[in-house]
């Protein structure tokens, strides 16, 4: 595929939270290790995304759950990994000058068990060179914190309020989509001082092996991702935009994004950036395409860059009310 011209590189340019993006395109905390695996892809360059988010962090190290941890479901996939991770000392002494922060930016992701941890680890994380904090309050797969932190709006706020008390950096909070009500725990989540938004993380589910009659996974339930769940995430992209436009918000929009026309979806929704995680397990080179079809559609609607379009849904009117008796 041609490389982009500095023109095209111009209108994919976002500025989100005061970072500026090279592309709107951000590969998705659990999806990319911490940031160095798809860079043994031949043909992969970070250059065509916009910021890496690492994978989550926790104090101390931690193994993750028993096997089997990913099934494939129809039209998406299972994940119950558990965030194994080497802990947050580790991985900002030694992950991240590791890293090439002249190819993009890179996100960390905070994924404590309780609220004095989130905040901890993103105190280490504000002493590092990473450029934004992702805090995961919505993992389908822990036991403890994760998603029960995510589906109470008062506790989501508490986490976030902890957590920007320790840090300068912008805070992105990653919404579950398993809560009753997404557009008050966003609300509550921008009262209490998070900058942005990463919406959606996975739905739970389950598959059952029919001969064992067991789950297939080995923590009974996972999250589910891929194209499954779009329709799920553009409805929650759109409601949690309603509550970020007066506030100027920036939304990650994510869940199933496999091709530009998913993308372009997402960005009329509401969102300001998009995120991409389980179509790079099967196409690690999809970014390139995706650039592709955006600016495609761009320069085909007359359109200067991502900001003309991100938001511009218009709703349909809804039909009057039927007459009382029919």
């Amino acid at each position: 595929m041609n490389a982009l011209t500095d023109a095209e590189r111009q209108q994919l340019a976002v500025d989100f939270c005061g970072l500026q993006l090279a592309t709107p395109l951000v590969l998705l905390s659990g999806c990319v290790g911490f940031g160095e695996e798809y860079t043994r892809v031949e043909g992969f360059s970070n250059h065509d995304v916009g910021a890496v988010c690492l994978k989550g962090t926790t104090l101390e190290p931690r193994l993750g759950n028993p096997p089997h941890r990913v099934a494939e479901t129809p039209a998406g996939m299972l994940n119950a990994i558990g965030l194994p991770t080497p802990g947050v000392d580790h991985v900002v002494h030694r992950t991240l000058p590791a890293l090439d922060f002249s190819e993009t930016r890179f996100m960390a992701n905070v994924s404590g068990s309780t609220v004095e941890e989130d905040a901890e680890v993103t105190r280490r994380f504000d002493d590092s060179p990473i450029d934004a904090i992702e805090i995961n309050i919505s993992c389908p797969n822990v036991k403890e914190g994760g998603v029960a932190f995510g589906n109470d709006p008062a506790m989501s706020a508490r986490v976030v309020a902890a957590c920007r008390a320790v840090t300068d950096k912008p805070l992105i909070t990653k919404l579950s989509p398993n809560q009753t009500d997404i557009a008050d725990n966003a609300r509550r989540c921008i009262e209490a001082g998070s900058d942005a938004f990463a919406v959606i993380n996975t739905l739970m589910g389950m598959a059952i092996d029919i001969e064992t009659r067991t789950p297939v996974i080995g923590n009974n339930q996972g999250g589910l991702s891929g194209p499954a769940i779009k329709p799920v995430a553009l409805l929650k992209v759109h409601q949690v935009h309603q509550v970020c436009k007066p506030h100027n918000i920036p939304i990650i929009g994510q869940g199933g994004i496999t091709s530009a026309r998913d993308a372009i979806e997402f960005l009329i929704a509401g969102a300001s950036v998009i995120g991409l995680g389980t179509a790079l397990f099967y196409d690690p080179l999809v970014c390139p395409r995706i650039n592709r079809g955006i600016l495609d559609y761009l320069q085909q609607h007359k359109l200067s860059g991502i900001h003309q379009l991100s938001g511009s849904l218009t709703l349909n009117t809804p039909p009057p009310a039927p007459c009382a008796g029919g």
